[in-house]
């Protein structure tokens, strides 16, 4: 992975840790008693939705299911990104009913609002939620659609030549949100 000199640390590994713990807080005191799941949005969301069922276990008791879902044939960029490569798919996995379910999508960043939008019309594929609200570690800003999410991390607001990386350590080793500025772009940056 291809790290810029210019880049900074925003959230180290402690600050990390609380935001999990916040994060999951605001999500049982807004839910209540109405069972409610986590689905992670492909690729970094799925182990943030992981560790905020584990946190809720940890203080409320309840056993949060947990999705996985995948977005690569949702966009609306394929073909636009200026690559021939066909986009990485990975395997959708929602093993509860979701019409009984408010779902919290979980994401790492919220940018554009894109790719909340894919999930939300890959996520009635699988049926229909009374509810769904959305939480994400870090939103960079740059709407391009009319979405907010419910649960913020951090807000970060964000130049267009910058990058929000997120690192977790299931996937990177290490746990950090960090930012670049550089139009360079490797994996887990957004």
């Amino acid at each position: 992975m291809a790290r810029n000199a210019a880049e900074k640390v925003v959230l180290d590994p402690d600050d990390l840790r609380r935001t999990f713990v916040r994060i999951a807080h605001e999500i049982v005191e807004r839910n209540g008693d109405r069972p409610f799941a986590l689905v992670g949005i492909h690729r970094r969301g799925v182990p943030v939705a992981r560790r905020l069922a584990a946190q809720i276990a940890d203080f409320d008791g309840r056993s949060v299911p947990v999705g996985e879902l995948d977005i690569s044939f949702y966009r609306d960029d394929i073909g636009r990104r200026g690559t021939s490569e066909a986009p990485v798919v990975h395997s959708s996995a929602i093993d509860f009913d979701i019409d009984s379910h408010v779902i919290v999508l979980v994401d790492d960043v919220l940018y554009t609002g894109r790719t909340v939008r894919a999930a939300i019309d890959a996520l009635f594929d699988f049926g229909r939620p009374p509810a769904v609200q959305l939480a994400v570690l870090a939103d960079r800003g740059h709407r391009e659609l009319p979405i907010r999410p419910d649960f913020v991390g951090k807000n970060l607001p964000t130049s267009a030549d910058e990058r929000v990386n997120v690192r977790v350590e299931e996937l990177d080793g290490i746990d950090q949100i960090a930012l670049v500025d550089s139009v360079v772009r490797s994996a887990g940056e957004a």
